[in-house]
């Protein structure tokens, strides 16, 4: 869909002051502006590797109480069992747990829930066989703040439960011995968009903190934590910015073997960004839970052995690949189902023979191909359909979500992304209500929904000097874009479909080189209505691409639209 090109308004005087100040380039300047970095001093501190500390993890509520319970499990020897989300961050944080209390010596076990047979979050099948095990201490990871009648179960059997969950809070909270999450009303913690991953690490630098005695320090753990921020797409803000930073070195080292099989699997063989885990590592990893079981993920990123990760690795390619293949199939189905010409308000999506597995991928895609809040289910035989919410900048889905709960059997997650279940009957009331939620919040901020830009820029000026700069923006996800910038009136010099429908372009400003382009799933020139005998205008993000042994600067295509 065409979008609308919101290029940031930025004082002249405030970029030549900055860039005259840090020696940069007006581009970056204009970069930083744009994140309200307004002043030398707060620009220096985000381009500083040591411009964010790491807070007390005692301010997270109920954290001592946990440590405390956690510690005597560990003392004496009772059966620990960390029990995760099927998806990355519920992945790595069990994976966290599991690598920091088997260094203690601790008596530990994992449980990741199947998505197809058992679903979301904790069951109570799965806490009675678990109590039934020996499991006197359950500790969750991106799940339990709604879990109130599985929590209950498992303290009336006997076993106790600490919560570790990012997942917004709705209401009171559950019966468990402790709950950490950062959303609970009246949190001291400053900062509260940490991942599930990023929880766990907490506990595990409280424990050391309090207890110490660990041979593995939590710092280690953060190539862990990084996966799991960037995979769940939390702000690169304040902490998260510290963990993702020193966490992409750790990666880039390839210290933990599973990770280093991964990275051998896929052909990753330079410095890692988030880029690498976005479209990389993570997708590999969440084709276990999507597809086949999340153990599969938190085997491979807790082995010790070089064999057995390449084994998993290989595993997981294979998952990924087939992962692919129905996420294309079912892409295409659903954009068929939607009346492009005028796309309703929300998108909301559903159908019987479609795999549940990969409902929360296609949702985004159709955020990317719309321009709209998308809501994809599968939906059984019985009649019950399950399915992810993605939304587009701005809109909450977990606000959105709570007023339309009369209609749905269950629903939970963030303002960005969620997840739901209904009954068939209910969808078309659903699908009416949702809508008019999107479209009421759609009125409200027109005029501040599109496409953000940094700022415009001739290509003559987007050189290896500039990457440089941009490089130290770095890490680049939510809260901290990648810089986006918009080139008017270019040259095609060469257009052709490459790949699964990508569009690959060749352009030049009158003076500059010729650029390399490459829209993603776009498609041909002719079928977005465009042609190459025409100046175009671009929004893109410069990237580095290595041809050959070198290193050239290719323009990513967000949008194109005709000068």
């Amino acid at each position: 869909m065409p979008k609308k090109w919101i290029v940031r308004s930025i004082d002249p005087g405030q970029q030549k002051d900055l860039a005259q100040a840090l020696s940069i380039s007006p581009i970056t300047a204009s970069v930083l502006l744009g994140r309200g970095l307004t002043t030398p001093e707060l620009a220096r501190r985000w381009l500083s590797p040591n411009g964010t500390v790491s807070h007390d993890p005692f301010l997270i509520p109920d954290m001592e109480k946990a440590v405390d319970r956690i510690h005597r499990g560990v003392a004496a020897r009772e059966q620990l069992c960390f029990y995760g989300d099927y998806d990355v961050d519920g992945m790595a944080a069990t994976s966290v747990y599991v690598k920091f209390f088997q260094s203690l010596g601790a008596h530990v076990g994992i449980y990741i829930p199947h998505r197809i047979q058992e679903g979301y979050g904790l069951n109570e099948p799965a806490v009675r066989r678990l109590r039934q095990r020996g499991v006197g201490l359950l500790v969750t990871s991106d799940c339990g703040t709604l879990a109130h009648h599985e929590v209950g179960v498992a303290q009336s059997l006997g076993m106790d439960v600490v919560v570790t969950d990012h997942h917004q809070v709705d209401g009171q909270l559950p019966p468990a011995f402790a709950v950490l999450n950062p959303h609970r009303e009246g949190a001291l913690y400053p900062f509260r968009d940490l991942c599930s991953g990023a929880l766990a690490y907490k506990v595990a630098q409280a424990y050391q903190l309090k207890y110490g005695g660990a041979d593995l320090r939590a710092e280690s753990m953060l190539d862990l934590v990084s996966l799991a921020t960037v995979a769940d797409v939390v702000p690169l803000e304040d902490e998260n910015r510290l963990f993702v930073r020193e966490g992409l070195t750790l990666i880039s080292e390839g210290l933990r073997c599973g990770i280093r099989a991964l990275k051998q699997r896929v052909g990753v063989d330079r410095a890692c960004t988030t880029g690498t885990v976005a479209f990389k590592l993570a997708p590999r990893i969440n084709a276990a839970g999507r597809l086949a079981h999340g153990e599969v993920g938190v085997s491979l990123l807790t082995t010790e052995l070089d064999s057995e990760a390449a084994a998993l690795a290989n595993h997981l390619e294979d998952l990924n690949t087939e992962r692919q293949r129905l996420e294309s199939d079912m892409r295409s189905e659903a954009v068929g189902m939607v009346e492009s010409d005028s796309p309703p308000p929300a998108i909301v999506l559903g159908a019987r023979r479609w795999h549940l597995g990969v409902v929360g991928i296609v949702a985004a895609r159709l955020v990317e191909h719309f321009d709209r809040p998308a809501v994809v289910l599968a939906i059984s035989e019985e009649g019950i359909g399950k399915g992810s919410a993605r939304s587009v900048p701005g809109f909450d889905l977990h606000a959105a979500l709570a007023t339309c709960r009369d209609l749905l059997i269950g629903f939970g997650g963030h303002p960005s992304a969620a997840g739901l279940t209904i009954r068939e009957s209910h969808i078309p009331a659903f699908r009416e209500r949702f809508g008019q939620l999107a479209s009421e919040w759609a009125a409200e901020k027109a005029g501040t929904h599109g496409l953000h830009v940094d700022t415009e820029v001739n290509l003559t000026k987007v050189d290896h000097k500039l990457m440089t700069e941009l490089d130290r923006l770095q890490p680049f996800g939510a809260g901290n874009p990648e810089p986006t910038f918009a080139a008017r009136n270019l040259s095609v010099l060469e257009v052709k479909v490459v790949g699964d429908c990508h569009l690959k372009l060749t352009v030049r400003h009158k003076n500059s080189v010729p650029f390399h382009g490459i829209g993603f799933r776009m498609g041909s020139l002719a079928a977005l209505g465009l042609s190459h005998t025409r100046p175009l205008d671009l929004a893109f993000v410069p990237e580095l691409n290595r041809w050959n042994g070198m290193d050239r600067i290719q323009l990513r295509i967000l949008d194109l639209q005709s000068s």
